[in-house]
């Protein structure tokens, strides 16, 4: 049986792996862009990781330029601008496509077990974020406009 540790991903060097190394940790994980109205979430996405990582917690990011193409660089690029400007330090993977026919199967995993407002599948826009439990199993969505400080509560539940 195929669980969420096991679907390929690519890191950012551009090697296929998976989510194993996460594999026992609660995990965010979250469609972003760097030149987006919701990119200064970069911030609280990054005090989350601070604050829970040492407790079993990571943030994992997901670049994408499917929404008003607002993440147009390459991989070395969005990592010096997400560092640069918002001192982020969690794992930030390749570029994907989180809709339509060549979406990623981690992102197409996700939208089946948490479907959005009245079970919509596709992901509306940028930093859609997916809360998943430390096995796995239980996974929660939360829209843009969510801030992450707002998830404060739901990480120290399922710490």
């Amino acid at each position: 049986m195929t669980t969420l540790h096991d679907i390929p991903v690519t890191g950012k060097d551009g090697a296929e792996t998976t989510l194993a190394d996460h594999r026992g940790k609660v995990m965010l994980i979250v469609n972003t862009a760097s030149k987006c109205g919701f990119t200064p979430q970069f911030e609280g996405l990054e005090k989350l990781y601070q604050t829970y990582r040492d407790r079993g917690f990571v943030v994992l990011g997901f670049p994408c330029n499917q929404f008003g193409k607002q993440d147009p660089g390459d991989q070395a690029e969005i990592e010096q601008f997400c560092q640069v400007n918002y001192g982020v330090s969690f794992p930030i993977y390749r570029k994907i496509d989180v809709n339509g026919r060549h979406a990623a199967p981690l992102f197409s995993h996700l939208k089946d077990r948490a479907p959005g407002l009245l079970g919509s599948k596709g992901i509306k826009w940028n930093f859609t974020k997916f809360l998943v439990s430390a096995d796995g199993e239980k996974v929660t969505r939360y829209g843009p406009r969510t801030r992450p400080e707002a998830l404060a509560d739901d990480i120290e539940q399922q710490l």
